[in-house]
C-alpha cells in the first residue's frame, strides 16, 4: 500500500528576532495575525448576493478556511459586517443600527452592485450604496459576485485587519470620518 504524504502550509511569522527556543516580535504584529485569522462575520443579505454568499461558505469554496468560519448573527458579536444585495431606504436605518451595536475593531464589506451603488436599480426607494449610511473598508464588484471574488474581497479585510495599527482608531482622522457619518 502506497503512503501519501501531504505537506501543510503554515502561514508566515511576522518580523522579529528569533534565537533558540525564543521568537519576539512587535505587539501590533502578533495583535493583527490573530486578528486577520479569527474574523467573526454577520451577514447582511437581502437578494441574490447572499446565495452567492452561501456557496462561498459551502464545501467547495469553504470560506472556514480564511478565519471565517462562525458566522454571527448578532451584531455585538461579529466584527465584519457584510453587506450583500439591495438595500432598500427603510431598510437603511436598520443596517446602520447593526453597525453601530458592532463593538470595535469593526470592519464593513460591501458585497455586489446592488449594496455598492444601487445597482441597476435607480431608484426613489433604494439605496444608492450602503456608504451613504455607514463606512465601506473593502468593495467586490459584480451582480452578483461570484464565491472566488467574495474571498478576494475577505482576503483584502484580512490584509487591512493585519496590518492595521492598535491606534488607529484612536486617530482624530477614524473619529472625523465617523463624525462624518453622525457615529459618535
Amino acid at each position: 500500500m502506497e503512503t501519501v504524504v501531504s505537506k501543510i502550509n503554515v502561514g508566515e511569522k511576522p518580523e522579529g528576532h528569533e534565537g533558540h527556543g525564543f521568537f519576539a516580535t512587535r505587539l501590533d504584529k502578533v495583535v493583527g495575525l490573530a486578528r486577520k485569522n479569527s474574523i467573526w462575520p454577520l451577514p447582511f443579505a437581502t437578494s441574490c448576493c447572499g446565495i452567492e454568499f452561501m456557496a462561498t461558505m459551502g464545501a467547495h469554496y469553504d470560506l472556514a478556511r480564511f478565519g471565517s468560519e462562525r458566522l454571527s448573527f448578532s451584531p455585538r458579536q461579529a466584527d465584519l459586517l457584510m453587506v450583500m444585495g439591495t438595500i432598500a431606504k427603510k431598510m437603511g436605518p436598520v443596517l446602520r443600527q447593526v453597525y453601530e451595536q458592532m463593538a470595535e475593531p469593526r470592519w464593513v464589506l460591501s458585497v455586489g452592485a446592488c449594496a455598492s451603488s444601487g445597482g441597476i436599480f435607480d431608484t426613489y426607494s433604494v439605496l444608492q450604496g450602503i456608504d451613504r449610511i455607514i463606512p465601506v473598508d473593502v468593495y467586490v464588484p459584480g451582480c452578483p459576485p461570484r464565491p472566488e471574488q467574495i474571498i478576494d474581497g475577505v482576503m483584502k479585510i484580512q490584509y487591512l485587519v493585519e496590518n492595521e495599527s492598535l491606534r488607529r482608531r484612536d486617530s482624530a482622522e477614524y473619529k472625523a470620518m465617523l463624525n462624518k457619518y453622525g457615529i459618535e
